[in-house]
């Protein structure tokens, strides 16, 4: 994924004025106010940006935001800003900001307009909803659940992201350079898809609008069908 320079120059910025201002008695020391930096890439809450680069945080498992960030700082995700900023923070930090974010409540935005043919939509609808048997391929649904809202503690849900921020986490994990604890679930998958399904199945996620209730599953709603080390069985 391509970086913006700019914008992470402006995260970092904001970041800079957000702990000078705490150890100055300036401002109020909540988490709200340490995690401005955030904001900028993240959007105020945690929504996500209406480009196509910064991911949607807000709602997601805090067990899920907690490994990323962990990983981001560990170097088991690579993106040099989230690396940067990150490297010096400790787990009880991370655990606050993941908690943070995780209790954000707050509207979607409008779903990406379907980019593909519409007989490609479907098979990216098909790969969602029943997976590829063929090519030992599980639906999206059975670990990610059927609103894709994710499962408390680790699984993020997958509605509200763009179609190229899909595209690329999947490449990576393709690559081998976003990885999870063993065993990486998502690695295995991952590497079953081909270039196209890819595609399809980050336009047919990008289109589809968010649920009535979207919140994660409770902890233990079902089995996935995968052992997955991110999320203990």
């Amino acid at each position: 994924m391509r970086i913006r320079p700019r914008r992470w120059l402006l995260c970092v910025l904001a970041l800079m004025i957000a702990d000078a201002a705490h150890a100055q008695g300036t401002a109020p020391d909540t988490m709200a106010a340490r995690v401005q930096g955030c904001s900028t890439c993240h959007g105020k809450s945690g929504e996500g940006t209406p480009d196509q680069y910064f991911p949607r945080i807000a709602g997601k498992p805090a067990g899920y935001l907690f490994n990323q960030l962990r990983n981001f700082r560990d170097g088991q995700r690579s993106y040099p800003p989230m690396n940067y900023l990150l490297a010096y923070l400790h787990d009880d930090y991370l655990d606050e900001m993941a908690g943070f974010f995780a209790a954000q409540r707050i509207p979607f935005h409008a779903p990406e307009p379907g980019k593909l043919p519409p007989a490609q939509l479907q098979a990216g609808e098909q790969l969602v909803t029943r997976g590829d048997p063929a090519r030992g391929i599980p639906p999206c649904e059975a670990c990610h659940g059927p609103q894709l809202t994710g499962i408390e503690p680790g699984i993020p849900g997958l509605i509200g992201l763009h179609s190229r921020y899909i595209s690329a986490q999947l490449e990576a994990w393709r690559a081998g350079t976003r990885r999870a604890n063993a065993p990486d679930c998502m690695r295995d998958i991952a590497v079953r898809l081909t270039e196209a399904q890819i595609t399809q199945v980050a336009a047919w996620l990008a289109s589809r609008p968010a649920p009535a209730v979207p919140v994660p599953a409770a902890k233990g709603s079902w089995k996935t069908p995968l052992v997955c080390g991110s999320q203990p069985q």
